[in-house]
């Protein structure tokens, strides 16, 4: 035996698995793959939300692109410009955020409730 190596050293590539490592990454690449499939089907699947009394409706994606916005005649006030302006950002970030929690549903159900940092 050469001086200073072990007489029980496995180089790493010809070390064996441990039972059921192959089956594991199995597992994960089929996460992977549906948890793919899912963050492209949430491109074409919408989220209505209603803000300000109904006043106002918008339909936004699973990745938060916002779609369409209705407004109810009754909110535009040529002299309170500031007050439409402000709903406005309110009701765009509620819908943010319902889209955000919509995503993150949808991929909870791929990953088992595993908290993945990074994906929505």
């Amino acid at each position: 035996m050469a001086k200073g190596r072990r007489s029980d050293f496995i180089p790493r590539a010809t070390q064996q698995q441990q039972p059921g490592q192959g089956n594991m990454m199995a597992k994960i690449q089929q996460m992977q793959e549906e948890m793919r499939k899912t963050q492209e089907a949430l491109e074409t699947e919408f989220v209505n939300v209603t803000a300000a009394g109904g006043a106002i409706t918008m339909v936004i994606t699973g990745h938060q692109r916002v779609q369409s916005i209705k407004l109810d005649p009754a909110l535009v006030d040529p002299n309170d410009i500031a007050m439409l302006e402000d709903t406005l950002v309110a009701a765009v970030n509620e819908a943010i955020l319902a889209s955000q929690e919509y995503a993150a549903k949808r991929l909870e159900t791929v990953t088992g409730g595993i908290s993945i940092p990074g994906l929505v």
